[in-house]
């Protein structure tokens, strides 16, 4: 779809519903926000919806935010490549049909909506938003800038990620002309962490488990474990980078448990292997560098289905 196509639609329509992901990170909520504050901006109704809610940690995007009562008669999903990830909240959106327009930049999108806007090239979903706003010519105010840079901060790990180029760059430098305390968004998405995270983490780095000399490291989250830290269950969030943290390893595999015998698997890689194809091979996907997928099964099970596919790919 070109943008214009995009632009029409935004302005054909009055009453817009916008999905994002379970799990909610920076991107899905900052491109979610964006567009729902832009959208009401242009006279239309809009409102975010969230299967798991929306994080205190993100709160800075919707402090002032209060949902609007009407009947949505077009759906849009933003980051979401699969119609699962709107989680059991959103089941009905889940259905053949149920979206109308999905805006997304992840190469292993389903294609589930009516239309579908992906370029698996561009780091964030936010970015590509931030694209389709400035072809409208309509003003982007601080709150759209601030929503919009922390989807590309934190989707590119604050520019360090390779998903990030010269475009990323120059999207982020011009939102950052904006009153949008950039410095303050960074800090709290990469340097504050509560108590109870720093807790979290030298648990997790304490168990961390090496396979296949060392090249496969593993940790496991289990809900007994997040019972006994005795912490919010959105503090386990963002754990995925630790096993990748050491030095030798190519691929580091996130286990958390979501329900009985139901985990959900974050898998970051080095430039030796594709994160997406080995998510792929059990129904996920993602990023080259960055994929996920969802494995049913004891934890014992599960594991050895990933070490078994490690073994193979390594």
């Amino acid at each position: 779809m070109e943008y214009s196509e995009i632009i029409d639609i935004f302005e054909k329509h009055d009453r817009f519903l916008i999905l994002t992901h379970k799990s909610p990170d920076g991107d899905t909520l900052g491109s979610g926000f964006a567009l729902c504050y832009f959208l009401r901006d242009m006279g239309k109704q809009a409102n975010v919806v969230n299967s798991d809610g929306f994080p205190d940690r993100y709160d800075f995007m919707y402090v002032d935010y209060t949902e609007q009562d009407f009947e949505p008669e077009y759906i849009i999903a933003v980051d979401v490549a699969d119609p699962t990830l709107l989680g059991s909240g959103l089941l009905k959106y889940q259905q053949e049909g149920a979206v109308d327009l999905c805006i997304d930049h992840h190469v292993s999108n389903k294609h589930f909506a009516k239309l579908t806007h992906v370029e698996g090239g561009i780091a964030a979903a936010a970015q590509i938003l931030y694209c389709i706003f400035k072809h409208s010519g309509r003003k982007i105010t601080d709150i759209i800038a601030k929503c919009l840079y922390t989807g590309i901060a934190t989707d590119t790990g604050c520019f360090k990620y390779e998903n990030t180029t010269p475009s990323t760059h120059i999207a982020a430098a011009e939102l950052m002309a904006y009153d949008i305390d950039f410095a303050n968004v960074n800090r709290r998405m990469f340097d504050v962490k509560s108590k109870g995270r720093i807790k979290i983490e030298q648990i997790v780095t304490g168990r961390m488990e090496y396979y296949l000399g060392d090249r496969c490291a593993m940790i496991a989250i289990t809900r007994e474990l997040m019972q006994s830290c005795g912490v919010a269950e959105a503090e386990f969030d963002g754990l995925a980078s630790i096993p990748l943290s050491a030095e030798g390893v190519v691929l580091g595999i996130t286990i958390k448990q979501r329900h009985t015998n139901v985990y959900k698997i974050s898998v970051r890689t080095t430039d030796e292997m594709d994160a997406s194809v080995f998510c792929g091979y059990f129904g996920g996907g993602g990023h080259i560098r960055a994929a996920g997928c969802e494995i049913h099964g004891t934890l014992e099970e599960v594991k050895a289905q990933l070490l078994e596919r490690a073994g193979q790919v390594l």
